[in-house]
Order: structure tokens, then C-alpha cells, then sequence
């Protein structure tokens, strides 16, 4: 698993972790039922702290990605991707339609919301 933490990133940490997490397991580069770090072991190798690597896994737990192991540990779900996909698609939904009252709060043409979308698309 390969988490890259950027410092001067607008998202928090544990923000930063989950998306690169969800990602993984939505591609199959982290496979399904395939074990996961500890909970401290992910802390240690990421140099954060246990609260915030506990919030991860929680948060992807809860949202199914995840699932917790008693005794045994964390574990990338089984996954029923058309869920995971929907899901993510309706938070992305959420995300577009905030972007687009702030955009016209501030005046933007519709040209300039659609522009500064496409320069995120270009990453």
C-alpha cells in the first residue's frame, strides 16, 4: 500500500489517507481480503498519529470499504464496487454542487465554474 501524505495539501491528513485508500481498493491495487496494516503499524510507517490512522480505518470500515477482524485485524471488504462507485459518485455530486453555489456566490459565469472544473480534471 502506498500512502503519500502532502503537507501542503487543503485536506486534512486522515482525508488525504482515505482517498488514496478508496482509490486503491477501487482499482484492485489493494486486493479484496487482503490484510491491512495495523492500525499503530500504518501510523508508525506514515510518521502520524494512532487517532488519526483509527479515523481512517473507521471511516472506511463504515462506509464498507473496510472490515474489522476481532483478533485478527483490518481487512479490505469484499466489495460490491457498483455500491462503492455510487456511493463515491453521490459525494462527488455533493462536492460539484457546493463548488457551483460558491462559484456563483462569487460572481463566476457559468464558463469560469466549467473552466476551473476542467483544470482539475487535467491532474
Amino acid at each position: 500500500m502506498k500512502i503519500i501524505i502532502k503537507n501542503k495539501s487543503e485536506l486534512p491528513i486522515y482525508e488525504q489517507i482515505e482517498q488514496q485508500m478508496k482509490k486503491q481498493i477501487l482499482d484492485g491495487t489493494l486486493a479484496e481480503d487482503i490484510q491491512l496494516p495495523s492500525i499503530r503499524q500504518l501510523a508508525r510507517d506514515l510518521k502520524i498519529s494512532v487517532i488519526t490512522t483509527t479515523r481512517v480505518y473507521n471511516d472506511l470500515a463504515e462506509e464498507g470499504f473496510i472490515i474489522s477482524v476481532a483478533g485478527k485485524g483490518y481487512f479490505v471488504a469484499s466489495r460490491n464496487n457498483e455500491l462503492l462507485r455510487e456511493r463515491m459518485f453521490y459525494e462527488m455530486e455533493e462536492g460539484l454542487e457546493k463548488a457551483v453555489k460558491s462559484g456563483r456566490d462569487a460572481g463566476l459565469t457559468d464558463d469560469e465554474i466549467l473552466a476551473a472544473l476542467k483544470k482539475f480534471l487535467e491532474v
